[in-house]
């Protein structure tokens, strides 16, 4: 289906009640979400300034050679399974400081500057060691515990997702 062949929706255009607005938004979502193929891992829905983010699970299947497939839907080869994604190994003994969202990171606190933390620093609760900008937002990433930075696992501004593994902290008192 396309944007034009799309019924409009009901008081577009004219004056409505936010809470009726955001009611009839959720169904829309949610009847969306019925009809698209295979299971959803997330589905991410914005008001302001609108914004709908969908990820499928590893494989997405859609309907056999032969039958019709979901309504507005052309009929695709199935996609396959993206290689699982080895979640990065935490070795024994150290403690893994993620990313709490996704963005850009960067060692220091501006081009030029000195890192945050190297490798060796030793660290205390609280301490930064890194930044996540994420919509222009510089979004410090603290310890969460006090120890010695083990290895720094991405670069200097490179891409980061959630959950990433940016740091791994050797406890005090562990093995170095």
């Amino acid at each position: 289906m396309r944007p034009a062949e799309l019924p409009p929706r009901p008081g577009a255009g004219g004056a409505e009640d936010p809470e009726q607005t955001s009611r009839s938004l959720q169904e829309e979502v949610v009847e969306l979400a019925r009809t698209l193929p295979g299971p959803l891992r997330r589905l991410t829905v914005r008001s302001g300034d609108r914004a709908v983010e969908v990820e499928w699970a590893a494989e997405v299947l859609l309907p056999a050679a032969g039958a019709a497939p979901p309504a507005g839907l052309q009929a695709l080869a199935p996609v396959p399974a993206a290689e699982p994604a080895a979640a990065p190994e935490v070795p024994e003994g150290t403690v893994a400081v993620r990313a709490p969202l996704v963005g850009t990171f960067y060692l220091a606190p501006s081009p030029g500057s000195e890192p945050f933390v190297r490798v060796g620093d030793e660290v205390e609760s609280g301490q930064t060691l890194g930044i996540v900008e994420a919509m222009k937002l510089m979004n410090p990433i603290v310890a969460d515990a006090a120890g010695m930075v083990a290895e720094v696992r991405v670069g200097d501004a490179e891409s980061v997702e959630y959950d990433q593994v940016l740091f791994l902290l050797h406890p005090p008192g562990g093995p170095r």
